[in-house]
């Protein structure tokens, strides 16, 4: 049986659950990852009142175990940058080709207001995966990352 728990401002994870979501993130995204400091950054992020302008974290469980964790933030924009960024999607490896990735990627579509934007590396296979749901390519981009001097 799957369960699917929203969290945001008004219900928010416990300490030890956003640990664990980020642990999960953090492991699932495999080469994709990002550390855990700021996975639990963008989820705190999400669900928090202020200053933020908010989000939501979706985790999927099938049974007992977690099986799907995705973070959505608003970015407080509109038109000229979408309504929402969905910063980070995975489900566990052993779930993958079950239908919850898209399951969640429903859920996230229904749940956030406006356009939602995500950002995926080019080799990422999970790109034509995205593009096959609608997603587009409008822009590519470029950053400019400060070293720590």
């Amino acid at each position: 049986m799957i369960r699917n728990t929203l969290y945001d401002k008004d219900n928010k994870p416990s300490a030890r659950e956003k640990k664990a979501m980020a642990a999960f993130l953090h492991e699932h995204m495999e080469e994709f990852r990002d550390n855990k400091d700021d996975i639990a950054k963008a989820i705190d992020y999400a669900v928090c009142d202020t200053p933020s302008p908010g989000g939501f974290v979706l985790m999927t469980s099938q049974e007992s175990t977690m099986a799907g964790v995705a973070v959505v933030t608003k970015t407080g924009m509109t038109g000229f940058v979408p309504e929402n960024l969905l910063v980070y999607i995975a489900t566990h490896k052993e779930h993958r080709g079950s239908g919850i990735g898209k399951n969640m990627m429903q859920l996230i579509l229904c749940k956030a207001e406006g356009n939602l934007a995500l950002h995926v590396e080019p080799h990422n296979l999970a790109k034509n995966w995205y593009e096959k749901l609608g997603f587009t390519n409008k822009y590519v981009e470029l950053r400019y990352i400060r070293q720590n001097d």
